[in-house]
Order: structure tokens, then C-alpha cells, then sequence
């Protein structure tokens, strides 16, 4: 299976080595309008070629990217991401597909709203194969409003929303905004879209057991596939032949068109046209009582989803979502640290304004005491001047406590800040450095990928620690926010199985999931995984190889008790106090190097105890730790 993280960012490698080690000719500088028109020809020639050769469809927008980069030629460089995301589109590489449209926006001109529809098109469309229809509809909702009257590009529009109605099962909708965009793509001229609607209509069809009147779309679509060089579509119309032939019970028909349908597809790399071949050709022999060659196609069936597995594409869209994400970051964290200078300015305003009290105070004390001088009531002003007295010292004490609280947090600022430059600062050196090797050819592309491997541990305990130094400050700075719900314990074990499964493969240690289910606790969802979460990464962290790392649960009263424990190095007696105290902060590599600021075991207790629970450890070194923490229970 592929891993998400790992295909993207090997792609964007081999790309980046692949660009830099192409035989592009140099041209002169003084020759940038040559350079725009071969870009232009570049990117012409691959957005025509994507569907019948998708490998020379990238190949060349390679080229073109690579040109416009060194000339900045923006649309170019918008065009050539238009079209690496049709070829991976076109390849079933939806994840990826999705990363370079999205990276072709901002490159755009705002003004040219042919592209700007093309585009949010092309965005819709991958949304739709990821079945994340509400982001299909509103991505070609955008494209149609840039479309304005724009007759080809509308019957685009209704192609691709005619494709979310059948997705949907919305057959009549779907039947409509066919037929649609079959009149606007004949009236436009566009034979490409025109032989995607048959094929659209021909599924509507199928799916209503119309398979004769199929049969005769697909007819149609198959032999404009040709006009066309739509050999993506050519391969899925053989595989709806065979579909209709099924649904005809002309099994050995199903058969010979779902095997060319297969062969066309693993020739241009289509990778779930291979898979919905296999399926359709085993459900033939199935019906034909071959079990043996049912079972064949059933293991090659099964073998083609193995790559083609869904959470592998949800990874991808999330990695690339969080790429988009990361300036939306550090612009939160900008906003943070604005919003606590305008704090710390509005406290020096309020101690101006606490002194330029004061001070009038006193004056207008002075000035009753020599009024009150000459009056022979002497007793009744010391009585007012002793409660004005009292006052003062009630309000000095108010003033000694603010600049108490101030004291506190400049010293937890400056204790987070010599957290973050101790713990944070290490594996960004070390990525400079390998850099720097990489960039004076010190390290070659195996070496480079050794000492990625290295890093990785100390990366994965950086990230880990900024996570917590977000949501630590969030909660500071905001105050947390409690939403409880009815929360099973051991789902949350399975879920983090799933998320820690790298680090814990990497060690080669062993999950295990043992806590009860059946009862439920009541707590924020969102934080019983954030506890639960640094408890895992801890007991990895300082885990050894071949290892465990146990969850389990049990009931005391009215909470149930969670138990993390792990076979590791464990701490030491002296050590434990200093555990859930920031101010006694201290740290440890874990067993592969990797890094630790203790904020998030300060997190954990602070979410546990919101929550209504405790937190506590036993432990016992080179035997391990249990860290356990209490919840109260639903009802």
C-alpha cells in the first residue's frame, strides 16, 4: 500500500530531480518571447495529449513548467499545473491531481475567466472521484459562475455535474443535466465532452436496467473515443459493455469486453479501470459456475485494490489540505502574537491610568485634610481618612496581584520560549545541514534518503511538540472550550492504531487494544484524542524495538479507568514529581533520538482534569510506565 505522505512528497521529489536532470536547451534571456511560445506550444500539445498518452502529457508540462519558472512566465507556470493535474486525473491519482490544480490558482490571471472556469472545473471534477460531492458541486458552481455565457465551457459544467447527479443516484437529475450539456457541447463544437455525456447517458441507463438502450450509448461513445483519442474513455466503455452484458446474461460477451477493457486501461496506467475490469469479469464466471477462474479474477480483483485502497486517497487530500492549511497557520500564530502585544499594551495603558489615580487620589486626600484642618470635627475626618486608607491598601493589593499575574506570565513566556529554541531549533539545523550537503552534491539521492529515514523520528517529535504548543497556548490564550459526548474508549484505541502505525512499524512494537467496550464515558471528544494521542507517542518514544505498548480499560464506580502502558525504559522516582510541573520542565530523547518538551503531559492533565477526571503514572525504570487517567461515565 502506498503510504500518503510518502507518495507525495517522493513525487514532488522525483519531479524536482527529474526537471533538473532534463536536456532542456538553453535559450538567451534576451529571447523570452521564443520561450513563451514554446511553453505555450508545450502546454497546448499536453492538455490535447493527456487522455491518449498521459506519460508524454506529462513529460511535456514538465518542460513547460520548467521554462516558465525560469522566465516567471505565470500563466505558463498556471497551464502547466492545469495539466500535471489532468494527467494524474486521468491516471487516478486523484490526491496528487488535486494538489497541482490547486497550485495553478494563484498563478492565474483574475481577469481571464476561461481559465479560471477550466480550472475550478478540472477541481470539481477530481472532488467528485474522491466522493466528496459537496465540494464537487461547489467547485463546478464556481467554474459555471466564471463560464458566464461561455457556451463550451458550460457544457462542461453540466458534464461534469451530470456525473455528481449519478454518483448521487439522482438518476432524473442526472438524466437532465445530460442531456444539457450534450445540446451546449455539439453547439460548441466540443467532441471531447460530447463523447463523455454518452457515456454519462449510457451509465443512467444501466443503472436503471435499460441495458439495451445502453448498450447503444456506449455504441456511440466508443467510436468517438476515437475521434477523440480518448483512450481513458475507450476503457471504460468496454468496461460498461461488459456491465450491460451481465445485466443481459451474456456472460462470455461480459468476458471478452471486460479483458479488452482491462488491457487498454493497465496500458495507460488506469489504475481503478483495472480493478472494475477484474470485478466485472469475476461476477461472470461466478454466474457461469467457473469457480476456478472466478477465484483467479477475485485474487487479481482484490489485488488491484490493494492499490488502489480509499484511506491511501484520503491521506493524500489531506496532506495536500494541509499544505493550503500552513499559511492559514502562521497567519493564526501572527494574529496571536499581535493580539498579546495589544494586551501587553492595554496593561501599560491600565497601569498609567491606575497611577494617574493614585496620585489624584492623593492630592484630593491632601487637599481634605487642609480643608478639614481647621474644623473642629477632627475625629470624624480621621475616621474618613482611615476607611479612604483602607481603600488604598485594598487597591494596592489589587495592583500587587496584577503585577504578580504579569510576572507570571513574562516568566511562562520566556519558559516557552527557551522551550521552543532548545527542543524545536535541533531538527531544523540538522535539515539545514542535510540541505546544505545536498546542495554542494556532498550526498547523493541514497544517502539523502538514509539520513531522511534518521530524521524522521525527530521530525514526527517536533511536530508532535508544536501540536502541543498550539493547542497548550490555545487554551491559554482562549480558554478551553468543553463539547462532551458519549465517547468509547477502545474505538479511540483503534483510531490510534491507525494514526501511530508508521511510528510503531518503524519499532517494530507491538498494539495492543484491550479496553473494554460497551461503556462509554462522557468528554470532549477532541481532547480524550489529544490525551490519549501524547500518551501513545510517549510510550513509543521510549519504547525499544520489538517492544509494547498496551490500552486497556476497567471499571471503579462511576469512571472508568484508561491505562497506557508501555515495556520501555522507564523513569526514574526522583523524575516523576517533575512530570505534570512546567516549571520543573524537563526532557529526554527517546529511544531513536527522538525530541520531547513535557508540555504535553502538562496538556494531558490540564484536559483530563477539565474533563473531570485524574491523571497519574507508575513507573519503574528499564521495566516501563503506566500512565493512567480517570473519566466519569455516561449516565
Amino acid at each position: 500500500m502506498r503510504r500518503a505522505i510518502g507518495q507525495v512528497l517522493l513525487l514532488l521529489l522525483m519531479h524536482s530531480m527529474c526537471y533538473a536532470q532534463k536536456d532542456v536547451p538553453v535559450i538567451a534571456v534576451n529571447n523570452i518571447e521564443s520561450i513563451k511560445l514554446t511553453v505555450d506550444s508545450l502546454n497546448k500539445n499536453a492538455g490535447e495529449r493527456y487522455m491518449g498518452a498521459p506519460d508524454n502529457a506529462r513529460e511535456m508540462a514538465g518542460k513547460a513548467l520548467l521554462l516558465s519558472e525560469k522566465i516567471k512566465y505565470n500563466i505558463g507556470i498556471g497551464l502547466a499545473y492545469i495539466n500535471l493535474g489532468h494527467v494524474y486525473w486521468s491516471q487516478s491519482y486523484y490526491p496528487i491531481s488535486l494538489f497541482y490544480l490547486n497550485s495553478a490558482l494563484p498563478y492565474l490571471p483574475k481577469n481571464n475567466a476561461t481559465l479560471l472556469a477550466e480550472c475550478y472545473s478540472a477541481i470539481g471534477r477530481t472532488y467528485l472521484e474522491l466522493k466528496n460531492y459537496q465540494q464537487a458541486i461547489n467547485s463546478l458552481n464556481r467554474s459555471a459562475k466564471y463560464a458566464g455565457n461561455d457556451t463550451r465551457m458550460l457544457g462542461e459544467f453540466y458534464t461534469e455535474k451530470s456525473l455528481v447527479y449519478i454518483r448521487m443516484h439522482d438518476y432524473s437529475r442526472g438524466m437532465a443535466a445530460s442531456l444539457q450539456a450534450l445540446k451546449l457541447c455539439r453547439a460548441s463544437g466540443d467532441d471531447n465532452n460530447t463523447n463523455i455525456i454518452y457515456t454519462r447517458l449510457s451509465s443512467i441507463q444501466r443503472l436503471q436496467k435499460q441495458f439495451q438502450r445502453s448498450i447503444t450509448y456506449d455504441d456511440t461513445a466508443y467510436y468517438m473515443s476515437f475521434k477523440t483519442n480518448n483512450r481513458r474513455l475507450r476503457a471504460k466503455t468496454l468496461i460498461e459493455y461488459a456491465d450491460n452484458y451481465n445485466g443481459l446474461k451474456q456472460f462470455d460477451k461480459a468476458i471478452n469486453y471486460a479483458t479488452r477493457g482491462a488491457a487498454l486501461a493497465d496500458s495507460i496506467g488506469l489504475m481503478n479501470g483495472i480493478s472494475d475490469a477484474y470485478r466485472t469479469i469475476m461476477f461472470s464466471f461466478e454466474q457461469k459456475k467457473d469457480l476456478v477462474n472466478a477465484l483467479k479474477f477475485q485474487k487479481k480483483y482484490n489485488g488491484a485494490l490493494d492499490s488502489l485502497n480509499e484511506s491511501d486517497r484520503r491521506r493524500n487530500t489531506e496532506l495536500i489540505q494541509n499544505y493550503f492549511a500552513l499559511n492559514a497557520r502562521l497567519n493564526e500564530i501572527a494574529v496571536i502574537e499581535q493580539k498579546a502585544k495589544e494586551d501587553k499594551n492595554k496593561i501599560h495603558f491600565q497601569n498609567a491610568i491606575i497611577i494617574t489615580l493614585i496620585i489624584s487620589l492623593l492630592i484630593v486626600l491632601i487637599a481634605l485634610y487642609i480643608t478639614y484642618y481647621n474644623f473642629k470635627q477632627k475625629k470624624l475626618l480621621n475616621n474618613k481618612l482611615s476607611r479612604q486608607h483602607e481603600a488604598l491598601l485594598v487597591q494596592k493589593g489589587l495592583i500587587e496581584e496584577q503585577s504578580a499575574n504579569l510576572a507570571a506570565i513574562n516568566k511562562l513566556k520566556d519558559k516557552l520560549l527557551a522551550v521552543i529554541g532548545h527542543d524545536l531549533r535541533t531538527p531544523f539545523a540538522n535539515l539545514r545541514s542535510i540541505m546544505a550537503l545536498f546542495d554542494d552534491n556532498n550526498l547523493n539521492l541514497e544517502d539523502m534518503h538514509g539520513l531522511m529515514k534518521k530524521m524522521e523520528p525527530v521530525i514526527k517529535g517536533a511536530e508532535l511538540t508544536l501540536s502541543n504548543l498550539l493547542e497548550w497556548a490555545g487554551s491559554q490564550i482562549r480558554g478551553i472550550n468543553l463539547t462532551p459526548s458519549a465517547i468509547d474508549i477502545n474505538l479511540v484505541g483503534e483510531e490510534m492504531a491507525q494514526i501511530y502505525n508508521y511510528q510503531l512499524q518503524q519499532k517494530n512494537i507491538r498494539f495492543q487494544n484491550i479496553a473494554i467496550t460497551g461503556h462509554l464515558v462522557k468528554a470532549d471528544e477532541k481532547h480524550i484524542k489529544v490525551i490519549i494521542g501524547n500518551l501513545i507517542s510517549n510510550a513509543i518514544k521510549f519504547t525499544d524495538d520489538n517492544g509494547i505498548v498496551t490500552i486497556s480499560s476497567h471499571l471503579a464506580g462511576n469512571e472508568l479507568i484508561v491505562n497506557i502502558n508501555d515495556t520501555g525504559k522507564g523513569i526514574a522516582q526522583d523524575q516523576l514529581v517533575k512530570l505534570f510541573n512546567l516549571n520543573s520542565h524537563f526532557t529526554q530523547n527517546g529511544t531513536m533520538g527522538e525530541i520531547g518538551t513535557g508540555i504535553g503531559l502538562f496538556l494531558c492533565k490540564e484536559l483530563v482534569e477539565f474533563n473531570g477526571g485524574r491523571l497519574w503514572v507508575k513507573s519503574e525504570v528499564g521495566r516501563g510506565s503506566t500512565f493512567s487517567f480517570s473519566l466519569p461515565l455516561v449516565g
